[in-house]
C-alpha cells in the first residue's frame, strides 16, 4: 500500500449526539460530533464543544448536561440544532422533553438513548473545551433492547465524517471485540 501524507486536519468518523442543558432555565440542545466514553468506573463521557457556543453556558451554570443519541430518522432536527444558536433561537420546542434524576439536564423522548451527566471537569483548549461528565442515568426505549442490552442496529445512530461534513448510518456487524483477535498467532 502506498501511503500519502495529507494535512493534519483529519477526523475519525464520530457519533453524532444532541447535548442538552438548561440555559437561564430554558432547555437547549446542541448537535455535537466530538463525543466519546472516557472512563469505565465510574462511567464517564466527554464532549468537545467549541468555546464560542451557547450551550457551555448552561453546562457551567448547572453542572449538568445530557447526551442524547438520535436515530437517523431525526437527521433534519439534529442538523437544525447544530446550525442555529440557542442564543437566538428557542430550541426547547424542537423535541418532546423529559427529565430524569437531574432536574437541569433535559432529555429527548424521540431519541432511543438519553444519558444524564453530572459535570466532573472542564478542560479548556485553544478552540474547544472538553466537558467531562459522570453518567448518572441512562434512559432507553424498550424497542431497542435485545437480550437485555441496547441493540446498536435498533438505535440506528448517526455518524459524522469530516472535513467533508457528511452524515452516515451504521454499517453491518463485521466482528466481535475482545474475541476475534484471539486466534492470531505471530512468530515471536
Amino acid at each position: 500500500m502506498n501511503k500519502k501524507q495529507i494535512g493534519n486536519n483529519f477526523f475519525i468518523p464520530m457519533p453524532v449526539v444532541l447535548v442538552g442543558t438548561q440555559v437561564s432555565g430554558n432547555a437547549n440542545f446542541m448537535t455535537v460530533g466530538w463525543v466519546a466514553r472516557a472512563n469505565a468506573n465510574p462511567p464517564m463521557i466527554v464532549c468537545g464543544i467549541g468555546n464560542h457556543h451557547y450551550t457551555p453556558k448552561g453546562i457551567e451554570e448547572n453542572g449538568t448536561f445530557s447526551v442524547n443519541i438520535p436515530s437517523t430518522d431525526l437527521i433534519v432536527k439534529t442538523d437544525y440544532c447544530g446550525i442555529v444558536s440557542g442564543s437566538k433561537t428557542d430550541k426547547s420546542k424542537v423535541f418532546d422533553i423529559f427529565y430524569g434524576n437531574l432536574n437541569t439536564a433535559p432529555l429527548i423522548k424521540e431519541c432511543p438513548v438519553s444519558i444524564e451527566c453530572k459535570l466532573v471537569q472542564i478542560t479548556p483548549l485553544p478552540t474547544n473545551s472538553l466537558y467531562l461528565g459522570e453518567i448518572v442515568g441512562v434512559w432507553v426505549d424498550g424497542e431497542i433492547m435485545a437480550d437485555g442490552k441496547p441493540d446498536i442496529n435498533s438505535i440506528d445512530p448517526i455518524f459524522l465524517s469530516m472535513p467533508d461534513n457528511r452524515y452516515w448510518n451504521l454499517g453491518e456487524h463485521i466482528g466481535d471485540a475482545w474475541s476475534d483477535g484471539k486466534n492470531l498467532k505471530l512468530n515471536d
